[in-house]
Formats: C-alpha cells, structure tokens, sequence
C-alpha cells in the first residue's frame, strides 16, 4: 500500500485528487491534512511514501512554509518523496522558484494545477 499524505489549501482541490488516486490504483491509502501545522506530525504517524503540498501565495502555503515542512518531514520519513503543486499562471514567478527546488533536490517532482488527472496519477504511480 502506497501511503499519501495531501495538503492543499483548496479542499475541493485535494479531494478531487483523492478520489482520483483512489479510482486509478485502490493501493493509494490517501490522508488529508487538516492544517499545514498538523502535517508534519501526520507524516510522523503515518510516514507516508508521497507527501503532496499546494503552493500558493498566501502564508501558511507558502513555498517557504513547506520547505520548511519538507525539512521537518525528512527527519521522520526520509523516504518520503515530495511533490508541490503550483497554478504557474496565476503565480508565474512561485512556479518558477518551485522549478527550481526541484533542479536543486529540495523536491522530487512538481506538477502544475492544471494537467490533466491522468498525467498526475501517472506521475504518483511513477514515484
């Protein structure tokens, strides 16, 4: 079983992919965070494979806030692949920064708000 753990901001968002990663592999056990603040002790409980965060402008979904989870997260579950998601049109300059975790190692994968599910559940099935 392939655990996952999603924090977005938009919860029609997040399960919209829940549902989705559900119907395509029923081996995804898919958890959702409450609150960026929990994630980090959900990953400790639950150490999931993929860790899946929204990007946005705002501040508690801010690139800098979920490096900072991603750090705190590697310490519980250093298997833990982590994936951002970024609307690269309503904010151009976020996505880039995020390209540019993903060049440095900081992330594993990104994908932008608005690929098709089909290619996102094959990027998860990948990882």
């Amino acid at each position: 079983m392939r655990k996952v753990v999603i924090d977005m901001q938009n919860y029609l968002f997040s399960d919209a992919i829940a549902k989705v990663l559900k119907s395509y592999d029923s081996d995804f056990f898919i958890e959702m965070s409450d609150t960026p603040d929990k994630t980090a002790e959900l990953c400790r409980v639950i150490q999931p494979h993929i860790l899946m965060m929204e990007i946005t402008g705002q501040a508690l979904w801010s690139l800098k806030e979920r490096l900072a989870i991603c750090r705190e997260v590697r310490r519980y579950a250093p298997n833990c692949k982590f994936i951002f998601t970024v609307d690269e049109k309503a904010n151009a300059e976020t996505a880039k920064k995020v390209v540019e975790c993903k060049k440095t190692g900081l992330i594993d994968c990104f994908i932008y708000n608005t690929i098709s599910s089909s290619y996102m559940t094959a990027v998860l099935d990948s990882l």
